[in-house]
């Protein structure tokens, strides 16, 4: 709910004089075990409610989490000096439209490409902001599980390699990489 992210944005201020640096996304959808709800292979699989589930968290949610912590982070940006704040937001390389060799899994492809998009306009509207995709890989996660046996070993990543991987390319970004879709190994991804 956007009252909650704006609530949190709110909380945040009034921490540390509100210093907002980077913020990275984290939250995403994929599947959901409970239900047995797993990425549609064929569009006559396509269920509404789960295409609709997929963009509230792969593709609002990162938009509301923008919408609400970005003015915090153009303030700090202005007062404190700081090179450029850095806003990040973990998506998927399926969700890339130039990199499709697949087909399938509707929901949550077409939810990262939006997700991207969203991305990409953003970087265009806050020219002071480096905003970035991240491509994490597979990782050894909940998210992945079902999928895991697919993977060879060396590309299932463990989440604190993952999280390592992804701060060094936060770390290595100019802002002229404002807009760019990065994977874990900096490679950049077509959108």
């Amino acid at each position: 709910h956007e009252s909650s992210v704006a609530a949190a944005a709110k909380d945040i201020n009034q921490v540390n004089d509100g210093r907002v640096d980077v913020v990275i996304n984290t939250a995403g959808f994929l599947h959901n075990s409970l239900e047995r709800k797993l990425p549609e292979k064929r569009l006559s699989s396509l269920d509404p409610e789960f295409f609709l589930y997929n963009f509230k968290v792969n593709t609002l949610g990162p938009a509301l989490l923008a919408k609400h912590i970005t003015p915090l982070m153009m303030k700090n940006a202005k007062q404190r000096g700081t090179p450029f704040p850095v806003f990040a937001s973990i998506t998927a390389r399926v969700g890339s439209i130039g990199d499709n060799q697949l087909g399938g899994w509707y929901s949550y492809r077409v939810s990262k490409a939006a997700q991207n998009q969203f991305l990409r306009t953003l970087s265009r509207e806050k020219p002071w902001l480096c905003c970035v995709a991240l491509h994490p890989g597979t990782v050894a996660t909940d998210l992945s599980e079902p999928f895991q046996a697919n993977v060879k070993p060396e590309k299932l990543f463990p989440v604190d390699l993952a999280a390592d991987q992804l701060l060094d390319v936060v770390d290595s970004l100019a802002l002229r990489d404002t807009g760019k879709f990065f994977a874990y190994d900096r490679s950049e991804i077509p959108w």
